[in-house]
């Protein structure tokens, strides 16, 4: 008896072990490219390929040369407050239709549903001349307006979907007893259903916040004045056709991704609960 449970114990040791360093792998795998990012953005430009992993020299210049020939101050601006207000109007609108999905009873709920489901199918590129044709038409083309509700328009069915899943998880009994204490169905929803949803709530944030910093095929079709450009497709410009400057490109991506890390590590806890609880759940 003795011998299997230490037989057990050791093939237990030897499991976690395995996956401990295979998640190390990975973990290195996935880091890399960071770190050599900003490794890059610090060293001489004649030293990026041709010397050793870790600068000899540490300059920032790049970091001067980005912040001074590219507007990226202004360009910064603009991603942040675009991808606020995008954050902003997805969360409004994916919170209350994923509630009424849920927790209402409406006629069609299950037809309006399946039909804005059916858009995730819909890849982006393919909606790229239609999306121009009506900015167009309503006066919109080339403007931040307009690009915030292409925006929007484009993730509040995914962001419902996981809302709906968070709201789903919770328990009827909640609803129906402040119901039965006379609470409105607005205050039912601020005050017991959404407190309880943060979880989701961080998933769709987190999501949306990366989709939509890093977004540039939208940006680049729709803004055509250069002042109006939100980051992303001006760092694409630092790319040369024949020669790039990896430094000035380094540093540029470097400070584009601290918004993204500092959104991450402010709602990770709630992030990760979410993934392991609402998301899961159809």
């Amino acid at each position: 008896m003795s011998t299997t449970t230490t037989s057990m114990k050791a093939r237990a040791r030897l499991g976690r072990g395995f996956t401990s360093a295979v998640l190390l792998v990975i973990s290195i795998a996935t880091v890399y490219p960071f770190v050599w990012m900003i490794l890059t953005s610090i060293r001489d430009s004649n030293s990026v390929f041709g010397g050793s992993f870790l600068p000899d020299r540490i300059t920032f210049d790049a970091y001067s040369k980005v912040l001074e020939f590219t507007g990226f101050a202004g360009h910064y601006w603009n991603s942040i407050w675009m991808t606020t207000v995008t954050c902003a109007v997805v969360l409004v609108l994916s919170t209350l239709c994923g509630y009424a999905f849920a927790k209402l009873r409406f006629p069609f709920k299950n037809v309006l549903y399946i039909v804005l489901l059916s858009t995730l199918m819909m890849p982006g590129t393919a909606l790229i001349i239609p999306v121009y044709l009506q900015l167009r038409s309503f006066g919109l083309l080339d403007s931040q307006l307009g690009l915030i509700i292409v925006y929007a328009s484009g993730a509040a069915p995914f962001s419902m979907f996981l809302m709906r899943a968070f709201f789903e998880s919770l328990p009827d009994e909640l609803v129906h007893a402040a119901r039965v204490d006379g609470a409105g169905e607005l205050s039912v929803f601020l005050r017991i259903v959404l407190p309880l949803a943060r979880p989701g709530i961080a998933t769709v944030v987190i999501f949306q916040f990366l989709a939509t910093w890093n977004e540039f095929l939208m940006a680049n079709t729709v803004l055509q004045t250069p002042d109006k450009l939100p980051l992303q497709p001006v760092l694409f410009s630092l790319q040369g056709q024949y020669s790039t400057d990896w430094t000035t490109l380094s540093a540029g991506l470097t400070l584009s991704a601290i918004p993204v890390i500092l959104v991450y590590v402010f709602l990770q806890r709630q992030f990760i609960a979410g993934m392991t609880l609402g998301a899961v759940k159809s």
